[in-house]
């Protein structure tokens, strides 16, 4: 035997395998795996697409408040609802617009959300694999419907929960005359942070599909929820009432607790 077919007998032993590899490793591949949208891209295009989705955001937001300044009127009238019996002061120059700014704010920026919803997708949409993909529409879906319910939760119970104790806690003793600002300043809060509150379920949902905690650890820690619900619920009621903290706090327990059910239907 030559050198020469030495040579191309090596050669052909050392390639051999590594073609075997890849059609080996091509057939592992899992489908749900791959990325259908990727798009090959430097950093800076990456930034400029960044730049330009965090301005059409802006943009939308922008829109929002001040579609929602020219409507703010009625805004703050149905926001005033759940304190029937109670008289609102203006305190100082322009509080009500401050007020009428800050309703805006909220307003708008609830409003705009969807938009502001669709540019975060549409910008991590391309890296994401199949399998992410499938539980993208169910998670946006869902927090956007637990928000909602969290806002309606607030308005119809929490803050009318609220605002009965402190009127009956002074009846008799002080005539119900609350400052304007005061009165937003907690009723926003409470609206956004009970909303935020509710996307607890969703939390679990993803982490347990990532396999990152299993409905059972969700379920053996349910001493820890206890405490963390009561935690929680003294820390996002603006308000100190005893009332209105023990209602939020039996809703994060009843979201967490649903949320481990949705778990384990996943079978995580």
């Amino acid at each position: 035997m030559t050198p020469s077919q030495n040579t191309d007998t090596a050669t052909t032993a050392t390639t051999t395998p590594a073609v075997d590899l890849e059609k080996y490793d091509k057939s592992e591949i899992d489908p749900l795996d791959e990325l259908p949208g990727e798009v090959e891209m430097t950093i800076f295009e990456h930034l400029e697409e960044l730049r330009q989705r965090i301005f059409y955001a802006l943009i939308a937001v922008v829109v929002g408040v001040i579609g929602c300044f020219i409507a703010v009127k009625p805004i703050v009238q149905w926001l005033e609802m759940p304190a029937q019996g109670v008289k609102f002061l203006q305190l100082a120059p322009g509080e009500y617009f401050f007020v009428s700014l800050k309703v805006a704010g909220y307003s708008g920026l609830l409003v705009s959300s969807p938009f502001i919803l669709y540019q975060i997708i549409q910008f991590v949409l391309p890296g994401l694999t199949r399998r992410e993909r499938r539980l993208l529409g169910p998670v946006v879906l869902g927090s956007s419907v637990l928000f909602v319910a969290g806002l309606l939760f607030a308005y119809f119970l929490l803050i009318p929960a609220a605002l009965r104790f402190f009127i009956s806690y002074g009846t008799d003793v002080v005539e119900q005359l609350w400052s304007i600002d005061k009165y937003f300043e907690f009723v926003l809060l409470l609206l956004f942070s009970t909303g935020l509150a509710f996307q607890i379920p969703i939390i679990q949902i993803l982490l347990g599909a990532l396999k990152i905690v299993s409905s059972q650890t969700m379920l053996s820690g349910w001493r820890y929820v206890v405490l963390g619900a009561v935690i929680l619920g003294a820390v996002l009621t603006p308000s100190t009432d005893p009332l209105t903290q023990t209602f939020l706090a039996a809703a994060v327990l009843g979201l967490y607790f649903g949320g481990v059910g949705l778990v384990k239907l996943t079978g995580n």
